[in-house]
């Protein structure tokens, strides 16, 4: 009976911690600019931010200017930078209108003072700086690929609806900004889970009352 319980109730506690899962890092491969995920939306920028809603400090630029912003290398078309012109953090917030189960971007001269974190329903659910994606290379070189790369976070069954872009120094550079809606869990397989786990807590209850008759 204990065997059968486990049975039924771990596929509703696994389904439950994943949804709390933190996302896996990759790096593209060198030179590319743009995210390679089948059935990702990207946003390039060009025509303005381009998500659902935009805010905080930041500027959609063209070129660079001198201890402001710089150019992300292989990128020659305006982009997003997410300056500190204080000696206060600036930062900007993107909601996507959906949830995700991805995000990616080409970060150009990443910083370890550059910092991007993801939130689900305003709860955060990742953050991570500069040198936690590329280490010693979180240097802000401006001419290599080694701080110059498209970054992919993937949330497996997870899920993020905004990203936040923070600098305390000049600046969060980045450009084709990229987004893969979540495929919503089916309301079978939710009802399905549900009912699994009653029927787990009444097995429980049962063996509870056969081992006090023993």
């Amino acid at each position: 009976m204990k065997n059968l319980f486990n049975a039924l109730l771990l596929p509703l506690l696994l389904a439950t911690g994943a949804a709390h899962a933190l996302p896996i890092i990759t790096l593209s491969n060198v030179g590319e600019v743009t995210t390679s995920v089948a059935g990702a939306t990207t946003i390039d920028f060009n025509s303005g931010c381009g998500y659902a809603t935009c805010s905080g400090d930041f500027a959609l630029v063209v070129g660079s200017q001198s201890g402001k912003y710089a150019q992300p290398l292989g990128v020659n078309s305006q982009y997003l930078t997410v300056p500190k012109p204080s000696p206060t953090t600036k930062s900007a917030t993107f909601t996507l209108g959906t949830t995700a189960d991805y995000f990616g971007l080409f970060w150009g001269s990443i910083d370890s003072y550059n910092f991007i974190s993801f939130y689900l329903n305003n709860a955060l659910v990742a953050s991570y700086s500069g040198r936690d994606i590329v280490g010693q290379f979180a240097n802000g070189n401006q001419l290599s690929y080694s701080s110059n790369r498209y970054i992919n976070f993937n949330f497996g069954t997870g899920a993020y609806d905004s990203v936040t872009l923070a600098s305390t120094g000049f600046a969060f550079e980045s450009d084709n900004h990229a987004f893969k809606k979540l495929v919503s869990v089916t309301e079978p397989t939710t009802a399905l889970l549900f009912l699994m786990g009653l029927v787990g807590l009444a097995l429980a209850r049962r063996q509870v009352r056969i081992s006090h008759r023993d």
